[in-house]
């Protein structure tokens, strides 16, 4: 009976250990509200926002973007008449990395 007991709560304290521990062992996941999949915009400047849980590090472009705690990110961005790629980019401290891409269109 006391084996059992004691097999019993080694379980649970495991299975608490690998609860606590999915976020860590999940990698970063990251989410782009704007701009939207092959969008147009009439003027130059694009708002790039979203949210990037569990990363260090976030990149538009390769140019570093400031998050907040909760992983929401807001930034503005210029972009030249034409089409253009943005390639987002969210790395956690172990330096798994996730990429977003979307292609924007600004009319001359």
């Amino acid at each position: 009976m006391l084996r059992q007991a004691l097999v019993l709560v080694l379980i649970v304290i495991g299975a608490y250990g690998l609860v606590r521990a999915w976020p860590v062992l999940s990698g970063p996941s990251l989410a782009l509200s704007s701009p939207t999949v092959d969008a147009s915009y009439p003027s130059a400047v694009v708002s790039v926002s979203g949210i990037a849980k569990r990363a260090a590090r976030l990149t538009v472009n390769g140019a570093p973007v400031l998050h907040f705690e909760d992983g929401s990110f807001d930034k503005a961005f210029t972009f030249p008449s034409g089409g253009s790629i943005l390639t987002v980019e969210a790395t956690d401290r172990f330096g798994r990395t996730v990429t977003a891409t979307r292609t924007i269109y600004i009319p001359e």
